[in-house]
């Protein structure tokens, strides 16, 4: 056997090669709500931020290209009161040229490994838009895009089980 043909051999062992290129990212949808100003009130408050994270991915016509969409809902409300301080709603999506992967294995590759490309993108828009909200910035910590995944897996499981015990 040559050198080339042993080259040849080890190549044809080894995985297909992942190649994964953010083609475009953009806000799809944003809106920012300051209800503390709407009310006319001011002053300080202790703000209880609560952040809901919600993924989509589909297939676009073109082949290998995908988009994926992260969409955030972000409530603050006084801690002394329960009176809510802003709403921050923002769709934040990205399309992606993704080859290599295989088809078991697409499907969480789209909700972890390109939610975790985008994160640090939106992360920037959340600190920036309620800084000038008129609120302390905003910044979010890292999301565990696998814990998300893992955790609606599991929930979609749950909701599958008591369907086929009746």
């Amino acid at each position: 056997m040559s050198e080339n043909d042993n080259g040849a051999a080890q190549a044809a062992e080894l995985p297909p090669q992942i190649k994964m290129n953010v083609l475009a990212q953009f806000i799809r949808d944003m809106s920012f709500e300051n209800i503390l100003a709407q009310k006319g009130a001011s002053g300080t408050a202790q703000p209880d931020v609560q952040v809901q994270v919600n993924l989509d991915a589909k297939q676009r016509p073109a082949e290998h290209q995908y988009e994926v969409t992260i969409k955030l809902n972000v409530t603050s409300k006084n801690k002394e009161d329960g009176s809510e301080m802003f709403i921050f709603e923002v769709e934040y999506a990205g399309i992606f040229n993704i080859e290599g992967v295989p088809d078991d294995q697409m499907h969480p590759f789209l909700l972890i490994e390109c939610p975790r490309l985008l994160f640090p993108f939106l992360r920037r828009i959340v600190s920036d838009v309620t800084r000038d909200g008129g609120f302390p910035p905003l910044n979010l910590d890292n999301i565990d895009f696998m814990a998300l995944y893992r955790a609606e897996v599991a929930r979609r499981a749950a909701e599958q089980q008591p369907q086929a015990t009746n």
